[in-house]
Formats: C-alpha cells, structure tokens, sequence
C-alpha cells in the first residue's frame, strides 16, 4: 500500500525566504513547497518522518504494441495543458488564464473547492471561466509537473495515442503517479517503463523530441540509468545501448542526442538552457564570455551542430537569447539564480514565457517574436511577489501537455536567403493525418500582411510529400508565406501554426559571409580559444586552417608529453571544431599543439580542473 506523505507546514521563515504574497498563498496550501531538486529541507523531513518508495508496478510495462512509434514534439496542436495546485497559485492562475482559450486545462489539486474558488475569485488577475477546466482530484507532493508528467506518443505516427511514463528521480511518490491519474481521466493507456528489463528514470524537463524520432537530453540520463543508488532508491541498471533501446521501444526515438551536464545548473535539465523551437531551430541561453555556465553550453551546442543534423540532414539553426543575472544576486557562479528565457511553453498559437526584469525581459520577448512571427509571447513573472525561479524552475518546468488525438503533421524546413532572382523557389514540405490528406495550399506574399496569393501544391504521388513554387522575386526583397492543409476527415490545418499571423521568410538578395582570417601569409592553421577554459567535461577545440591538410592535434601535459592525440588527419580549409572529454584528465595545465609533417604550427594553452 502507498502510504501518503504528511509534509511539514510552511514556516514563517520559508514563507519570507520564497517571497510569497502571504494572503493567496496561505489560501491555497498548508504544505511546504519543494524546490525543483531535493534539497536539506526536504530531505531532512524525509529522514524524518519517512517516506514510501513509488508503485512501481503501474499502467503498462512493456513496450506498446505498434509498429510505428512517434513521440510528439511541443509545437505541435494540443488538447489539454496540464498543471499541478502546489504553490504559486498566482503563477499557476495566470497560466490558466491564458491558455483556457487554446485548449482544454487539467488542474490536479488536492483541495479542489478551494482552486475552483481562487481561479474565479477576483484576485491575481480576476475570475476565469471554468468552462474549459477541469479540476481533478490528486494527492501530490509538488508542482513540476513537466518533470513527472507523461509525454504523448502516438502508436501508429498519427493514430493511436497513449501516454509514456517514465521513473520519477525524486523520492516524491505522488508526483510520480499522476500519468495514471491523467489516462484514468483522458480515458487514455499508460506504458511505463517502470520494471524490469524495460525500468528507465527520466524526467521531462530533461527530454525534448522533434516529433520525427530525435530527442535531445543532458548525459543525466546516463548518470541514473548505469546502477549504483542514491540515499532514497537505487538506480536502474543499463547500458547505453539499452538505456537508447528502452526510448525506442516505448517512443520510437531513434537518434538520442546527450550533452555533458552544466557545473552549475544543479538539476541538469535541458529545459534551464536550450528549447527546440521546430524541428530545425534550437534556442540556446547565452551568457556573457566566461561566465557560468556560458563555455560548456557553447561546447554542447558546437558538439551537436558538429555531429548531429535535422531530419533533413541539413545544420540545426541556433538561436541565441541572454540569460539574465539576478537582480542584486548576480549569475549562478556568484550565487545567483538560474533565471533563464528558454524555460517557455508552447500552447498552441500561444508563448508563455517566463519574465524577470524589464532590462532583460524586452531583449527576450524581441527575440522570440521574431523567432516565432505570429505567435503571442504572454510573460510571467517568475521573480517577483512568487519567485518560483528561487526553486530552480520556471513556466516549463510547471506545465505539460497532451497533444490532439489527430494531429495534422506539417512539417517543412524554411527556404534559405538567396541571391537567386531568375529561378522560382521550391517548396516541400510533409503533410500527413490518419486519415489521408486531400489538399495542400502554399501561401506567399512579399508583405507579411497580405494579401497572399494561393498555389496547389503537388502531390508526389504518395499523399504525404508535397510540392509547389514561388515564382523568382525581385533583388533586395523579402519573400512570406506558409502552408496549409486539408485532411479527408475534414481537419484542416497550418504551418507555422498561427498563420496567415505567423509565416516563415527569406531575403533576395546579396548574401554576406562573415569569416575569420587571422592567418600570416606564411602561416597554414591557428586556433581559436578552447572553451569551457578552465576544463572539466565535454571541450571544444576550433581549428582554423588556411588550406586542406593533414595535421595532428595533441594534448599535452606540462613536460610536453602526449597524452591524447585528438585528432590525426585530414582537415578541410576553414574552420573545424574537434572536442575531447576534459573529465578523463588528470587536473592540471595542459598545451594543445596543432602540428603538420612534425613542424608545430600552433599551440594553445588550456586548464583541466
């Protein structure tokens, strides 16, 4: 029998260490919350007082039956978003409020009169209509949801939905149940890979999926899926092979991607620093050069872009949002929070997106809306009067979703600037719904607000790859458009979803590539600095060579000894960017030295701590 947690009362203490507004809070619950991670509190309650392991034995635990897994990716249509009533309920509040007329909100709470109550009271914003609500009754331990949460998979690509959970990596079993709460209500099946062989901990602020089979996540993964214990359970025990297996099995995932995990980002979810925007585009935090965790993400990003690429096979596109400091607490190096903008959630046409201060939030909704043209970026304040951010997470962090039963799929990569001005372009994109499509319409114009002209797009003879063209613009112009599609059943449907509001672009025009040349004339290849400097994982090493040739690129110790030959033969021209595992050295100095034909082109110096 699972026997339910009895959490300790918020202190007076808690209550001004986490900033709260004292009168909703004190409305809303008599527990304490925990932070995203364990911390001594939390532990030191458990320690005390108990705790049962999680059911492990729940929903289905082999592999779904079908053929032709997909997990779903964010941006995708969804039907419900769903939450969980465990603090910050002006945060949570807000959240209803702006996605209730975008889809269906699912509020688990353990007091649901007394939720009901405050999202139509007048306070935090005013009433909400709770006709696109539904309160569910669940006991549970804290608010992330997205890290207990299940993740919507269809069996057969489009058809067939279920839910996939995973172990939970806290030692908070009512969290850990809610997906079975979620399919009992959605009248959905649940596979959980939570027995043997098939036992896998994962946590959904550490996974995002391109709807196509790749999924990104930080080695985390790794740490607590290759045995030992920690001090409230014992990890599965894989291999990471059957760790990838495991995902393939459960949600057609085929191309895993794992980043070293962050020196300072203490739970090591993804979500904190990056957010798949399309299936082309990741957005990735920035921090000022040196700082925080800046080097190492600059190291995972350029490990990625160098051996992975999208389902089309073509470079991800990167874009780069600051990461703010805390106000009067500085980076999370110096103490300060990890206060990040990737952290957002996709509700269908919808953003919502976390806010800190003015100074940084006005750059960050900038750069999503131009990321995104159309979308409607909504903030929360993740600072203020409920510094949910304090507890390491923000509006990711707080929310997941289930997609629709049947998706209309749309997937397209955005035509490129070009200096073609004789030739129409091509346009190709991928329709598909479980019950065929009928029509595809390409939209375009050279104002983003109309009006557009119409072309049929073509279909390639298997109803899911279609074509059409925009005929050859003008030099110096800017082209729009974007497409949409009608399935057999009647369902109809657009990419970039918002659309005609929303839309892709490419310029006409002159192209300016930006490069550097830095060589001597006699001078055949160069480094650029190593980063993360001072070293301790993952460590990008970017080469610059004036011509092809066949050089080698060593690590070297103090006395000049070879200790790893990073690389020994052919670079091409230009810039390539080698990486080698800093966490396998010894601590100390080290030189990295660039050599040709036994000749010492260039050195560089670099510290592994």
């Amino acid at each position: 029998m699972l026997i339910r947690l009895s959490f300790i009362r918020i202190s007076t203490f808690l209550a001004f260490l986490f900033l709260f507004s004292a009168q909703p809070f004190a409305q809303q619950t008599s527990k304490s919350v925990w932070a995203n991670e364990v911390r001594a509190n939390e532990r030191q309650y458990i320690e005390n007082n108990g705790i049962s392991q999680p059911r492990n034995s729940r929903g289905i635990e082999t592999p779904p039956p079908f053929s032709d897994l997909r997990t779903a990716a964010e941006w995708e249509e969804i039907e419900v978003l769903t939450i969980a009533w465990e603090g910050f309920p002006c945060i949570l509040k807000q959240i209803v409020a702006a996605s209730v007329s975008e889809c269906r909100v699912v509020v688990f709470t353990e007091s649901p009169n007394s939720t009901s109550n405050y999202l139509t009271s007048g306070s935090c914003g005013g009433s909400i209509s709770l006709n696109n609500v539904d309160i569910v009754p669940a006991d549970l331990n804290s608010i992330w949801i997205r890290d207990y949460g299940a993740n919507t998979v269809y069996g057969s690509w489009n058809d067939d939905r279920i839910l996939v959970d995973w172990l939970y990596n806290r030692p908070r079993p009512d969290d850990d149940l809610i997906p079975d709460v979620l399919a009992d209500h959605l009248g959905l099946e649940v596979y959980s890979t939570t027995a043997e062989p098939y036992n896998l901990m994962n946590t959904g602020g550490n996974w995002m999926s391109d709807g196509f089979g790749t999924a990104f996540e930080s080695e985390l993964v790794l740490d607590e899926n290759q045995g030992g214990s920690t001090w409230w359970t014992s990890y599965p025990n894989h291999t990471t092979e059957e760790i990838e297996g495991i995902l393939e099995d459960f949600m057609g995932v085929h191309t895993l991607i794992k980043m070293p995990t962050l020196p300072y980002d203490g739970i090591h979810h993804i979500d904190m620093h990056m957010k798949l925007l399309d299936e082309s585009t990741l957005m990735v935090s920035e921090y000022p050069e040196g700082v925080a965790d800046g080097p190492q993400i600059n190291a995972n990003i350029d490990y990625v872009l160098s051996n992975y690429t999208t389902k089309w096979g073509t470079p991800f596109d990167v874009v780069r949002i600051p990461s703010p400091p805390q106000l009067g607490g500085g980076y999370p190096n110096t103490g300060g929070w990890y206060e990040t903008y990737s952290n957002a959630v996709f509700v269908n046409k919808k953003i919502l997106l976390p806010t800190y201060y003015e100074e940084y939030d006005t750059t960050a909704i900038r750069i999503w809306e131009e990321a995104l043209p159309g979308y409607e970026i909504i903030g929360i304040d993740c600072d203020g009067s409920e510094n949910i951010i304090a507890l390491s997470g923000a509006i990711h962090c707080i929310t997941h979703s289930v997609t629709v039963e049947d998706p209309l799929i749309i997937s397209h990569l955005p035509l490129p600037d070009t200096e073609n001005t004789t030739s129409p372009y091509a346009v190709e994109a991928y329709l598909s719904h479980r019950s065929g499509m009928v029509e595809a319409t390409l939209f375009y114009s050279n104002n983003p607000n109309g009006p557009w002209t119409e072309v049929s797009m073509s279909d390639s003879g298997d109803g899911e790859n279609w074509t059409a063209e925009i005929p050859a613009a003008q030099e110096d112009s800017n082209v729009f458009y974007y497409i949409s599609g009608n399935a057999a059943s009647g369902k109809t449907g657009s990419r970039p979803m918002p659309a005609p509001e929303g839309w892709w672009t490419f310029h006409v025009g002159e192209i300016t590539i930006s490069g550097i040349d830095n060589f001597s004339e006699s001078q055949i290849g160069a480094f650029a600095p190593p980063y993360p400097n001072p070293a301790s994982a993952l460590t990008c090493i970017p080469v610059h060579l004036k011509q092809d040739a066949n050089v080698k690129v060593l690590l070297l110790d103090a006395l000049g000894r070879t200790i790893d030959v990073i690389h020994d033969g052919m670079l091409l021209s230009g810039e390539t960017k080698l990486f080698f595992q800093a966490s396998v050295m010894p601590a100390g100095a080290y030189v990295i030295s660039l050599e040709n034909n036994q000749a010492r082109l260039a050195t560089s110096r670099i510290m592994i701590q």
